[in-house]
């Protein structure tokens, strides 16, 4: 394998920019690479839910479940840098405070933290908390929702349009249109957590989808498009759903 491969270098760009691991010296940076480089998306899910999973695993040979759950949530926001955490809280307070277009802009710009957006975190938090608990393909199912949930963020870039809240403002380097080759790349790891799971695990693609339409649908109805952070709320809600799923009574007694 080509070290010095351009893919090489676009998947460095995306796990800087994503994750605090950091890339060999010899990686080029550029608002071009990091363009592209949203195809690795998903790819970086896989890294984190292997972390999360991993972290799982040792966690439960010293302490008991609920706190190596609580450890593997805090080794994937501390991996991340609470990115999409920072993305769903920034939407809460935008839409939830903002009643026109400049509004809502506006508010999610701003470094502060709400009363939405503190709402917000805290419910995702927690329900991501319960729902971990009461999992049992726990492994699967941080694999799965790290990387399905990234890619059904990077799908509102294929199919929606950046907002730039003003004509002289530029869009962020992740936020142009991906092409259908680029979109095939994303897709590949989440094939490879599907496949081994089964049909019946295969239907969580339905809710997820609908959960990620239903974003789209509401971020162009009230600002036109999306922005960064509603692709940070979108990754979050969907690897929520993703664990919902998992919690269905069907599924726990399979």
């Amino acid at each position: 394998m080509n070290l010095r491969h351009p893919e090489v270098h676009l998947f460095f760009n995306a796990l800087t920019f994503f994750t605090r691991i950091p890339a060999p010296s010899w990686v080029e940076f550029s608002d071009s690479n990091l363009n592209h480089a949203s195809r690795y998306f998903p790819w970086i899910g896989l890294i984190v839910g292997a972390t999360a999973a991993l972290v799982y695993l040792v966690a439960c040979m010293l302490f008991p479940p609920a706190i190596a759950i609580t450890l593997s949530m805090v080794a994937t926001v501390w991996l991340t840098g609470g990115f999409h955490e920072d993305g769903l809280a920034d939407v809460c307070d935008g839409f939830g405070g903002g009643w026109k277009k400049t509004q809502i802009l506006t508010i999610m710009k701003d470094s502060r933290l709400g009363t939405y957006g503190a709402l917000g975190l805290v419910f995702a938090l927690f329900m991501k908390f319960q729902t971990l608990s009461l999992i049992e393909q726990l492994i699967p199912a941080l694999l799965l929702a790290h990387t399905l949930s990234r890619f059904a963020a990077i799908t509102l870039i294929y199919s929606d349009d950046y907002v730039r809240e003003d004509q002289q403002s530029k869009a962020k380097p992740l936020a142009n249109r991906m092409s259908r080759r680029e979109l095939m790349i994303a897709a590949i790891p989440v094939l490879l957590c599907l496949i081994p799971l089964g049909p019946k695990i295969w239907l969580v693609i339905i809710p997820v989808w609908l959960m990620r339409n239903w974003l789209s649908y509401f971020f162009r109805r009230w600002i036109g498009g999306y922005t960064g952070d509603c692709l940070g709320a979108t990754q979050q809600l969907c690897e929520l759903t993703v664990y919902l799923y998992f919690c269905l009574p069907f599924i726990l007694a399979a």
